[in-house]
């Protein structure tokens, strides 16, 4: 008899489910304190029997509630997740750092805001001070449950956008599906084609003077999104949004380093200042860990293809607190089970 058989026999399935996921999560926990990778190898088959088709809701320790389909890396991490209440869906440094970096700001823009897994949150923490929080989504099915987050959280402030964003207002067409659809140039008459907005257009729009963070997650069209912002980058230090934007090298060559990119060498090129962020591609705790940023030119990128966030600032006194340290020749992927002198934290 099948896992599947046992499920449908049950006689209360959401309790035997709940179970099966306790013991991957205790299986995962065992394996991890004995140095061995688990999730993908041991986990994932279980629970993707378990969880096949369904959609999950879980708590954060913030009290904003993430509702998402199971079905992917970044769903399985957070289903398990060693703490009941995680302080991040994915990505704990990533979603510490926008946190931080949204203090006090009128608006935050992130495009390819998935389900809301960064965008509740932030729209929740702004909610404080009448901020907003503008998430752009153009791949259908993730879309629907951005929506859902702004609702089960009662975020007013959150306006979800249909749309990517891009260097025009125009079309675009989405390879892939998920997280990981990757955005190209389309015609209006093409039938999988999807609208797009440039920040700029966006902005004028709405009335939108000032931006306090731009955060893109793409797959591949973060600069096309940073062209179409050219009335925030330009702007002066002090009044100039923060970026955080990812490159992966499936999108951007950086064979003669992070630094000879088209996408770093334009916002460089404003005035800013650019650095890696290290990161768990994962559902990792990093409570009272500072965030670890690379300059530019001093990343470790060897490896398999591989992508990670990047942090852009103009005003260099951003970065002079005990929240950030700075590090140099150290790869952006924090890794549990990788060498440590490249892919875990600098202890000092």
């Amino acid at each position: 008899m099948s896992l599947e058989d046992i499920l449908t026999l049950a006689s209360d399935q959401d309790e035997l489910r709940e179970k099966l996921i306790a013991v991957c999560r205790a299986m995962d926990a065992s394996l991890q304190k004995e140095g061995i990778s688990s999730r993908e190898q041991y986990a994932r088959p279980l629970l993707d029997v378990v969880m096949r088709g369904r959609v999950f809701r879980k708590r954060l320790a913030s009290g904003v509630m993430i509702e998402m389909p199971y079905g992917n890396k970044i769903s399985r991490e957070f289903l398990l997740s060693p703490e009941p209440e995680p302080d991040h869906v994915w990505e704990p440094q990533t979603t510490k750092l926008l946190m931080h970096l949204a203090s006090g700001a009128r608006h935050v823009v992130i495009g390819g805001a998935y389900v809301g897994d960064q965008a509740a949150p932030l729209a929740s923490l702004m909610q404080s001070w009448g901020g907003a929080c503008h998430a752009f989504e153009p791949e259908e099915a993730s879309f629907r449950f951005l929506k859902r987050s702004a609702e089960i959280n009662h975020l007013t402030n959150l306006h979800c956008v249909p749309a990517g964003l891009w260097d025009a207002d125009a079309h675009i067409a989405l390879t892939g599906s998920d997280s990981l659809a990757s955005p190209t140039a389309a015609e209006a008459d093409n039938a999988d084609s999807i609208a797009a907005r440039s920040l700029d257009s966006y902005a004028a729009e709405k009335g939108l003077d000032e931006v306090g963070l731009i955060m893109l997650d793409t797959e591949g069209g973060e600069f096309a999104a940073l062209r179409g912002a050219e009335s925030f980058l330009t702007q002066p230090e002090g009044k100039a949004p923060h970026l955080v934007f990812e490159v992966h090298r499936h999108h951007v060559d950086w064979s003669a380093g992070l630094e000879s990119t088209d996408i770093v060498r334009h916002v460089r090129e404003r005035g800013y200042e650019v650095f890696a962020i290290r990161d768990y591609h994962s559902n990792h705790p990093m409570h009272g860990e500072p965030v670890e940023l690379i300059p530019c030119d001093s990343v470790y990128l060897e490896g398999p293809p591989h992508g990670f966030n990047m942090l852009a600032v103009k005003d260099p006194g951003t970065l002079h607190s005990p929240f950030f340290r700075v590090v140099r020749g150290v790869s952006p992927k924090l890794l549990l089970h990788r060498d440590p002198a490249l892919h875990q934290p600098v202890r000092q």
